[in-house]
């Protein structure tokens, strides 16, 4: 005897894992090359041990795959990757190539250092001077996934270099505006604490647990910016000069929360 069983049957079974995360991407730009996509602040960007659906990298792919514009299916199918990353709890812009000559010359440009990023931060007290370059050293703690900084350089250190001005202040809280020119791990996180400014409701590199009662669930930290400085002419020329951002956000509608005026 014979036993039809509909397709159907299988859909859910043999349908992409990608297609399991949220349908939800924040998308700051898009074209036919890249999409900007606004990460919120407890996602990751791809799968860890504690997480292997909801990432942004699948969030994408499910937005693009119902578009129409991914489709896995085929074998040349080009697979959306992000050329950025941003740690679970920093939120903001993360690049995303859709073909694989934009992922070549986004790469080559960001180690060329050709994208400029920014970032608005709260921190606790008031850098001084209220605008300034921060060159130190970093090494990592791998134990504690934690970042060292280093005031001279050391065998295995790295040079970390950020820039930042107070955009606004209360005396003892201030919203920073910061452009990193190095990318290490935790690098805005550990320098600010390092001058004594730590991050609002970072509880890596400071004491958090008042921080969270105002509402700080995450540290007051996002990549909010980015400038295109492209150097050389390639299909990307067409995005040279031009800055995208994100205009909410959360901790910075009306520059330094209320909460933290008490």
């Amino acid at each position: 005897m014979d036993l039809y069983i509909n397709d159907e049957f299988f859909a859910e079974e043999n349908a992409p894992s990608f297609l399991l995360a949220k349908p939800d991407v924040k998308v700051v730009y898009e074209d036919e090359n890249i999409l900007l996509a606004d990460k919120p602040q407890g996602l990751i960007v791809h799968e860890d041990a504690g997480e292997s659906v909801d990432t942004l990298i699948n969030r994408v792919k499910r937005y693009l795959y119902e578009k129409g514009e991914y489709i896995p299916e085929q074998e040349a199918s080009f697979a959306p990757a992000l050329c950025n990353r941003i740690d679970r709890n920093t939120g903001g812009i993360v690049i995303v190539a859709k073909n694989a000559e934009s992922l070549r010359i986004l790469n080559e440009a960001i180690k060329n250092r050709e994208l400029s990023k920014f970032y608005l931060c709260l921190v606790k007290g008031v850098p001084s001077p209220r605008e300034a370059t921060l060159t130190h050293y970093h090494m990592k703690n791998e134990a504690e996934n934690k970042a060292i900084v280093l005031d001279k350089p050391r065998p295995g250190a790295r040079t970390m270099v950020t820039h930042y001005r107070v955009l606004q202040s209360n005396g003892r809280f201030s919203l920073l505006e910061v452009e990193l020119e190095t990318g290490r791990t935790h690098q805005i996180r550990a320098q600010m604490a390092h001058i004594g400014c730590p991050l609002v409701g970072d509880g890596k590199y400071s004491v958090n647990a008042a921080d969270r009662k105002k509402g700080f669930s995450y540290q007051a930290l996002y990549s909010y910016k980015l400038r295109f400085d492209f150097r050389e002419e390639h299909s990307l020329s067409y995005l040279k000069g031009k800055t995208f951002q994100v205009e909410d956000v959360w901790f910075a509608k009306n520059g330094i929360p209320d909460a933290l005026a008490e």
